[in-house]
């Protein structure tokens, strides 16, 4: 039986634009591939739908981290209007 391969989607914001794509990128992890997509408004909704229910469980906002060393960046509320 043959197995498919499955890229792993990336998802990242244009420095350019602020456009948020989603999509495969080619193997220098660097570049996309033909099949980026703007996904930007729903992207947004997905992360506001996240964090009003992480909010609703935890009672905290979401805080994003530093991969290396766990300092907090950023953090996220949403406010539902």
């Amino acid at each position: 039986m043959e197995t498919m391969k499955t890229n792993k989607i990336h998802v990242a914001m244009s420095p350019l634009t602020g456009t948020i794509f989603a999509g495969d990128v080619i193997k220098d992890g660097r570049a996309w591939g033909v099949n980026k997509e703007d996904v930007t408004i729903e992207a947004l909704i997905a992360v506001a739908q996240h964090v009003l229910r992480f909010k609703k469980l935890s009672g905290e906002d979401v805080i994003l981290s530093d991969k290396q060393n766990g300092t907090p960046q950023y953090r996220i509320s949403v406010e539902r209007l």
